[in-house]
């Protein structure tokens, strides 16, 4: 537990000593696609957004924290399974490339908390109502002020082996997402 705890304070930290303050919010929303006939819609919200500045051999990261809510269905029309989460995740990208001069094309990776309302779902035993969010994706940013980003990710939840039964649940995400 103690591991938890400081995986959730560092960005806290790396925030009060490296960060120049950007005020910047955003909304998103995403598609997910998991194995068989599992889907899903995750509405999230990004009260923060920061860029950490101070690392020689890295140079700058972006860091924003997302609050989400995840609507999963499994099965067909007439005999499906829904799920429900809320997760708490930080998300850390780093810029790879800028396409035609003007639009970052950014890596994103990130581990967070979640917690969802049925541990059997989707034909498995997920094993606890607490599962962890990792993420894994790319991020194209456009619009005139860059306000607007769509996203191509790989997610996984898991409970970490909190639990003896830890298969996971894995999606592909399409996200939109609109600062303000």
């Amino acid at each position: 537990m103690r591991w938890l705890i400081l995986l959730l304070t560092i960005p806290f930290s790396l925030l009060s000593s490296q960060s120049t303050f950007a005020s910047k919010q955003a909304v998103a929303i995403d598609y997910l696609h998991g194995e068989s006939d599992l889907s899903g819609i995750r509405l999230a919200y990004r009260p923060h957004n920061t860029q950490l500045t101070n690392f020689e051999w890295l140079g700058s990261l972006d860091l924003y924290w997302e609050v989400s809510l995840n609507f999963w269905e499994f099965g067909q029309d007439n005999q499906h399974e829904t799920n429900y989460a809320i997760a708490l995740s930080p998300v850390f990208s780093k810029q790879l490339n800028m396409l035609y001069n003007k639009y970052p094309l950014k890596f994103e990776l990130g581990i967070g908390v979640s917690l969802i309302t049925d541990t059997r779902f989707a034909g498995k035993d997920i094993g606890s109502h607490y599962q962890f969010e990792d993420r894994l994706g790319l991020i194209l940013e456009f619009g005139e002020q860059l306000e607007k980003s769509v996203a191509m990710r790989y997610m996984h939840y898991s409970n970490g082996g909190l639990n003896d039964d830890n298969p996971g649940l894995d999606f592909l995400n399409l996200s939109y997402a609109r600062e303000f």
